[in-house]
């Protein structure tokens, strides 16, 4: 019997041979190689079915037992060492801001010790030291609550611009301390009170001010 509409099909029942070379053609059809598990899903597969006979208690010996308890305490010395790495980036970023370029000289103060530096200097009445202190407190301090950065090349005017973007209420007090700042440290003009005063207002204002995040939640 032959198919219809060809005078050379082959025979419905083929012998052994035609039947292993229809198979063959039939195999290396690229949607089968595809369907075959790649060498990475092996070992996910070997890995997977190991540690399911650790823990379903189909591995025998004590062997396999302390093999399960040192597995899940690497597993726990991962974690805690992932939480120790990455878990506090603040922290991280809090200890750099304490270092490095500062308005043009390197400033390894906290702005808590830039204050008390800057008190004593007012106290002695060395208002040029005094102005330059305390701006540069308010600066770490704002840099120390990760709201305005400093990195080097930022002018007193542009930290002023920055900061006032997030406290505007705060705006002329920043502005009239970069003036100070400007005076006393780059134009050579001696210190007084009343340039420090704007400069210590500015320090004290945004020192007890809400950060724009706790603003924002209590509307």
């Amino acid at each position: 019997m032959r198919l219809p509409g060809s005078d050379t099909a082959p025979p419905l029942t083929p012998s052994g041979d035609q039947a292993r070379r229809w198979a063959q053609q039939e195999l290396s059809d690229p949607a089968y190689a595809a369907a075959h598990p790649t060498p990475f899903d092996r070992i996910a597969r070997a890995v997977q079915d190991f540690f399911q006979s650790l823990f379903s208690g189909r591995a025998e010996g004590s062997w396999a037992v302390w093999l399960a308890v040192g597995a899940a305490v690497l597993m726990v010395a991962l974690i805690v060492a992932a939480v120790i790495i990455w878990g506090r980036p603040r922290a991280h970023r809090r200890s750099r801001t304490a270092a490095g370029e500062l308005f043009g000289d390197v400033e390894h103060r906290t702005a808590g010790q830039l204050r008390r530096a800057a008190d004593a200097a007012a106290a002695s009445g060395d208002w040029s030291e005094a102005i330059v202190l305390r701006f540069r407190a308010t600066a770490r301090d704002l840099a120390e609550r990760e709201l305005v950065e400093t990195p080097p090349g930022t002018t007193v005017h542009g930290f002023a611009r920055a900061a006032s973007l997030l406290f505007p209420e705060h705006r002329a007090d920043l502005d009239a301390a970069a003036d100070s700042f400007d005076e006393v440290r780059y134009l050579g003009r001696p210190g007084t009170a009343q340039l420090y005063r704007p400069v210590a207002a500015a320090d004290d204002g945004l020192r007890t001010a809400r950060t724009p995040e706790l603003a924002g939640s209590a509307r």
